[in-house]
């Protein structure tokens, strides 16, 4: 069984630990480098995917990227409490493009 943790602010992520998922809670408040630490901490634990808010993620898309070559974790951006950005919709449209070779969800 792989293991999942979610990311992000409380209000966002309390719901996903009644699924079973891992949540870490990192607030607005907090700097990005205690969210680069806690994504590096997670991805050297063992952890397969990563569930990270939209919002937080966009503080750390250095950190992210680094994620996005390697098999594993795999790390998937999520619309928080605040709504969705539409970063999770172009950053799966990306690793698409990256794994066929053109855009195929929308036809360029």
């Amino acid at each position: 069984m792989y293991k999942a943790a979610v990311m992000g602010d409380w209000d966002s992520i309390y719901g996903f630990s009644a699924l079973g998922l891992d949540t870490f809670r990192i607030e607005a408040e907090d700097s990005g480098d205690k969210a680069e630490e806690l994504l590096k901490r997670l991805s050297q634990s063992g952890y397969e995917i990563i569930y990270i808010t939209e919002s937080l993620a966009k503080r750390i898309p250095e950190e992210i990227d680094r994620y996005r070559l390697l098999p594993s974790p795999a790390v998937i951006l999520i619309p928080g409490i605040s709504g969705n950005t539409g970063e999770g919709l172009n950053a799966v449209k990306k690793s698409v493009e990256q794994a066929v070779g053109s855009d195929i969800i929308f036809g360029k």
